[in-house]
């Protein structure tokens, strides 16, 4: 049999609505693990928030693979070697910060176990936390604070907002680091040309393996890089609209064990 790739966003993907795998899901992925494919994590999440569901599925065991922040981090969970990482040019932090005082926005980035945040938290930046099981530390000046490498920066805003200033965003910074949503509320910035697609190419790379054999499935805004990259393409039923535009093929909901369906018709 042909060894695969089964790449996984998390939030809205691989878990349900109350952030957990069900029980038909996590049988049918260590079903394809025993079998000898593998399986990536591929989430804008900060490495620590990815952590709870490499355990679960029992990655380390199996060679599997954590892409975090859209892509600037990747470890290969047996090793837990780093196999590649970008970092976001700390000269941005300035006019991102300007930016998001001016026009209303949270602005986090990640330290350790924390989620770091410039502002008093809102709801967008209190539902990252604690979607990553981080605590929020509000520092006084972020820009004399964070004097170490960050992998990204997210800035939060109402969704109809939201889409405005992401364009916005990447008229001004967009020839040096990449800009687009995750979730309708939430902005990422990245490294210049970082995303999920790039990322997945260096463990293509790393595993002699080609992109025809990289099944991807997501739902969110940040996963229509990696879905037009893989040989297939799956969007989840609770996908956004685009998202399923851009897809080969569109399963059930999350919260209708639609990898249940992938992993049968594509690693059957």
């Amino acid at each position: 049999m042909k060894k695969k790739l089964l790449v996984l966003d998390i939030d809205g993907t691989l878990t349900d609505s109350a952030k957990n795998i069900s029980a038909a899901t996590k049988k049918a992925i260590q079903d394809i693990l025993l079998k000898g494919h593998k399986v990536i994590l591929a989430s804008g999440r900060p490495t620590p928030g990815m952590r709870r569901y490499e355990k679960e599925l029992e990655l380390e065991r199996y060679g599997g693979y954590l892409l975090s922040f859209n892509g600037a981090r990747i470890i290969e969970c047996r090793s837990g070697e780093i196999v590649y990482q970008r970092f976001l040019p700390l000269t941005l932090l300035p006019g991102l910060y300007a930016f998001a005082k001016e026009n209303g926005c949270g602005l986090v980035t990640y330290f350790g176990e924390d989620v770091i945040s410039a502002f008093p938290a809102d709801k967008y930046v209190r539902i990252e936390a604690g979607i990553n099981g981080m605590p929020i530390r509000q520092v006084d000046d972020i820009l004399n604070f964070v004097d170490f490498s960050i992998h990204k920066c997210l800035m939060t805003a109402d969704p109809e907002k939201a889409g405005v200033l992401v364009e916005q965003m990447q008229k001004r910074w967009g020839d040096v680091a990449s800009i687009y949503r995750s979730e309708p509320y939430f902005m990422e910035i990245m490294p210049y040309n970082v995303n999920k697609a790039t990322g997945l190419e260096r463990i293509l790379e790393a595993l002699g393996m080609k992109r025809e054999d990289m099944v991807c499935c997501g739902d969110g805004f940040n996963d229509i890089s990696m879905i037009q990259f893989a040989g297939v393409g799956v969007a989840m039923g609770n996908a956004q609209p685009v998202v399923k535009e851009a897809a080969d093929y569109i399963t059930a909901a999350n919260d209708r064990d639609g990898l249940v369906e992938v992993i049968d018709r594509f690693f059957s």
